[in-house]
């Protein structure tokens, strides 16, 4: 280890006022996540029970709206953009993708969505129109037509918000 001469420390020292910005911004960013994350979430009571049809296809209209779209629905006049297969998933974990389904649409303008929650042993059948009810965005649903799930799917049709506010 002769003539080896000791490295001369030639670090610059970080700017504090750098490390702090920095800092703040991670923690806004992370304010932002948890905020979009607070704005898709709904909370479903699993106590609530709508009175809905017993008999017939499953269906449900928002009080003040014309029934003549639950026909619409029925007859497959709309389209779902967006679709929501919720098979093999718990109660739980389905009302959090339905929750978020309904702000990814409302935030994209959709207003016709297909949520399948499949035949199984009819848990998630039974439940998922409870929840839609519960929610202010849900216009009306209908079992879905054959060819978006049949019995095994629902469209819903959601309140979607105008461009500019104007609705």
């Amino acid at each position: 280890m002769q003539g080896v001469k000791p490295l001369k420390q030639d670090k610059v020292e970080p700017d504090t006022q750098v490390e702090l910005f920095n800092k703040r911004q991670q923690a806004s960013n992370k304010h932002l996540k948890n905020s979009k994350q607070l704005a898709a979430s709904f909370s479903f009571s699993d106590m609530y029970q709508a009175a809905l049809p017993q008999e017939g296809p499953m269906r449900y209209c928002r009080e003040g709206e014309s029934t003549h779209i639950v026909k619409q629905l029925r007859r497959g006049d709309y389209s779902p953009e967006m679709m929501l297969d919720l098979h093999g998933l718990t109660r739980e974990m389905a009302k959090a993708e339905l929750a978020a389904l309904i702000h990814s649409a409302r935030k994209e303008l959709i207003d016709c969505v297909s949520v399948m929650h499949g035949y199984g042993q009819g848990v998630l059948k039974a439940a998922l129109p409870h929840y839609l009810v519960q929610h202010p965005h849900v216009r009306a649903f209908h079992q879905a037509p054959l060819e978006y799930g049949g019995q095994a799917a629902l469209l819903v049709l959601l309140d979607v918000p105008l461009q500019n506010n104007k609705r």
